[in-house]
């Protein structure tokens, strides 16, 4: 399977039609993007720290427990898995065990960035990036020790909040140069950054967009018109279930029942259904 979702997320990125990306902290998220009908999934290292840890996204969660994650989304869905693997866990090698282990686990893109561990969220402030040339190590590191060429090595660089605009065109270029099959150039400011982006880089383009966060929030239409290949939702399935359960349980706790409330639930028979309750009944009767 994983081979095949290689080559069916380089078609996606060769399109450039700014496909919506959601992200999963977890596979029964996995299995609601793919349900709905989304083409790819990106696994986020922040909402993974935030479900799993219950902690913030700075650099908390080890390779094993990504790893592990991606392995769960890769059993449980069949959409490409592009997956966060903030700074590579350490150096150049350390990289390179990063992206081994990863592909073995099921991902289809790994996305590195150039931050000084430990790396922050993207629309954090008090960030610091490490010399344009180490990050190009990194690279170089990622794309040695891939074994299927077509696994997406995707660089992003968080320079705009250090250095500027400008050094962060200059590293994401760099970047290019030493492999990067895609660049993700973090937090553009303007509508204008957004612009310029696609335009001075030649490899396809992913933007974040973040509810709260720096980067305007544009319509779709006009994302295509710029030309990217994808626009991130990195964590948008994690904030709507965390406002979810805020209702739901403030009312249990205030009302002392779900009477109220019933329409913020899944229904017990929905839950069974994304979770494929029936085909495991069936394997049940199929084994007797």
């Amino acid at each position: 399977m994983t081979k095949d979702c290689n080559r069916r997320l380089r078609d996606l990125i060769a399109r450039k039609q700014a496909v919506l990306l959601p992200g999963a902290a977890n596979a029964l998220t996995a299995r609601v993007i793919e349900d709905i009908g989304f083409e790819a999934i990106y696994v986020s290292g922040a909402g993974i720290t935030n479900t799993f840890l219950g902690m913030p996204d700075i650099g908390l969660i080890s390779v094993t427990e990504l790893a592990s994650h991606v392995a769960a989304l890769r059993n449980a869905v069949s959409l490409p898995l592009i997956v966060d693997a903030d700074t590579g866990f350490g150096n150049a090698i350390n990289v390179g065990h990063t992206v081994r282990i990863l592909e073995r686990s099921g991902a289809n893109a790994i996305q590195l960035e150039d931050q000084e561990f430990p790396k922050r969220c993207g629309h954090f402030s008090g960030k610091g990036v490490i010399p344009r040339a180490e990050m190009v190590q990194k690279i170089r590191a990622a794309v040695d020790a891939r074994v299927d060429p077509n696994l997406v090595i995707l660089a992003r660089t968080d320079a705009i909040a250090v250095n500027g605009f400008e050094d962060a065109i200059e590293r994401a270029e760099a970047y290019i140069e030493a492999g990067a099959d895609m660049t993700f150039v973090e937090a553009p400011r303007t509508a204008d950054q957004m612009a310029g982006i696609p335009k001075r880089l030649p490899v396809p383009q992913l933007l974040n967009i973040v509810a709260g966060g720096l980067t305007p929030m544009l319509e779709l239409a006009e994302l295509q018109r710029m030309g990217y290949a994808f626009v991130l939702y990195a964590n948008a399935a994690l904030q709507a279930s965390v406002a979810g359960m805020q209702k739901v349980l403030g009312h249990l706790k205030d009302a002392g029942s779900l009477d109220g409330v019933s329409d913020a639930l899944a229904s017990f028979g929905e839950r069974q259904r994304l979770v494929n309750k029936p085909q495991f009944d069936a394997l049940e009767k199929k084994y007797s």
